[in-house]
């Protein structure tokens, strides 16, 4: 019997121009409104999603790659994703959602009472993407940091919100009517925290969690998408879902979910759901599978330059300049970006490869049925789904794309209907927020 898995949305564009560089842009559906999002939202529940993770960048760009993140929209604009949350809690009645908040710019404090006033609000289907993006801080005179003393300060970050959301102990809400008494002052811990990079007091004065309610602790449910090693050490101690990126074959997904469950510390492999992303390019037939791979063989100038500036913005460096007939040198990425983001473009490939050949790589596209790539019939992506899931113990997967009506249906129309008649994917939801429906199965 086919293993059940879980399934989310990543929101890659992030609050920004859905549809743009595609045809889909002709509906003409307001990004900058609500509606478009909200009915996204409705089908991915209907679809039986478990989440919804918004990506987020708070900065435009380098004063010398403004140009190049805002010409395709794909680094900016950007609105707040915290701000689009409530709306889709609205729309929706299961579905959770999981704004992305920067450790290094968002204070503990305030996070921590921005997010406990959307738990409640969202009768438990919260969570937070906790990036340590260092490109912002200029934005916000706060010092760049080198990319693992960014995770040293998310980890402190992580410990004083969760600090502050247990800072009311159990019975500290009284509620008595014949007295008024509504809270018991003696029950609310007022520490003190003096860390390397933190300073402040609580307790919050946001209400306390339920558990009976929200699963677990009550606590919302904490998402990372680190993929380098300092990443991982983070997911393992923090996460409750590790947005994964990484080759897609039973070996690589086995050894990845291994790396995870060992910087768990004392944490039991069923408190962190690993989903990787996938994007798939789901076809009629093989004779179409057959086409667009052939057509992708031998990309044109043209082609190699959409993928060079994808990879820019991607990594955060522009590789527009560079000699495509020359090895790619490392020394051209700054301290900020991860050696997850570079092993995307890299690969396994020998560091004597020239960057020409990266970036065909990149554009290439295979068949999902022989593990080279991703295009392939609804059967074929669902055995891949299936396999992995048997084979590699997976926990389940991420599709990526625009929150767009269209984008959405391009990979769910065909597939969730073949994933129910496998029982990979669930037909219903259960009562405990988003929590406890990551860990209903």
């Amino acid at each position: 019997m086919a293993r059940m898995q879980h399934f989310g949305w990543f929101f890659g564009r992030g609050f920004g121009p859905q549809g743009w560089l595609r045809p889909d842009w002709h509906w003409n559906l307001r990004w900058d409104r609500p509606d478009l999002y909200q009915q996204s939202a409705r089908e991915l529940e209907r679809a039986g999603l478990d989440l919804l993770i918004i990506e987020d960048s708070l900065s435009p760009g380098p004063r010398e790659q403004l140009d190049l993140r805002v010409r395709g929209a794909l680094g900016a604009p950007k609105l707040d994703p915290l701000q689009l949350t409530p709306y889709l809690f609205a729309a929706t009645e299961h579905l959770g959602v999981a704004p992305t908040i920067n450790a290094g710019v968002f204070p503990p404090y305030l996070a921590a009472r921005q997010f406990a006033t959307l738990q409640h609000l969202s009768d438990y289907r919260v969570g937070l993407n906790v990036v340590t993006d260092v490109k912002g801080s200029r934005h916000f005179g706060i010092p760049e940091l080198a990319h693992d003393q960014s995770y040293d300060r998310a980890e402190e970050w992580m410990h004083v919100v969760r600090q502050l959301w247990h800072s009311w102990a159990d019975g500290a809400i009284v509620e008595d009517t014949d007295t008024w008494r509504y809270a018991d002052g003696s029950k609310l811990d007022a520490f003190e925290h003096r860390g390397e990079y933190f300073s402040l007091d609580g307790p919050l004065n946001a209400p306390p969690f339920d558990p009976a309610a929200g699963g677990g602790d009550g606590d919302p449910v904490i998402v990372s998408p680190g993929g380098s090693g300092r990443g991982l050490e983070f997911a393992g101690r923090n996460s409750d879902v590790q947005l994964a990126l990484a080759k897609l074959d039973v070996e690589t997904v086995r050894a990845y979910r291994q790396k995870i469950h060992r910087e768990a510390e004392g944490r039991k492999a069923t408190d962190i759901r690993i989903l990787f992303v996938l994007t798939p390019e789901i076809v009629a037939s093989e004779e179409e599978v057959d086409r667009i791979v052939a057509a992708s063989a031998h990309p044109s100038d043209a082609d190699l330059h959409e993928v060079i500036e994808r990879q820019s913005i991607i990594t955060e460096t522009d590789l527009t300049g560079l000699d495509l007939d020359r090895p790619l040198d490392p020394a051209v990425f700054g301290q900020h970006v991860s050696t997850g983001s570079i092993g995307g473009l890299v690969g396994g490939a020998d560091p004597a490869t020239p960057l020409r050949e990266l970036f065909v790589a990149k554009y290439r596209k295979g068949r999902i049925s022989d593990g080279s790539g991703f295009v392939g019939t609804v059967e074929q992506v669902a055995d891949f789904i299936e396999r992995l899931g048997d084979d590699a113990d997976n926990d389940g997967f991420i599709f990526n794309g625009d929150l767009h009506p269209v984008t959405v249906h391009r990979v769910l129309d065909r597939l969730v209907p073949e994933l129910r008649k496998r029982r990979i994917l669930r037909s219903s939801f259960g009562t405990s927020g988003l929590r406890g429906n990551l860990t209903d199965f």
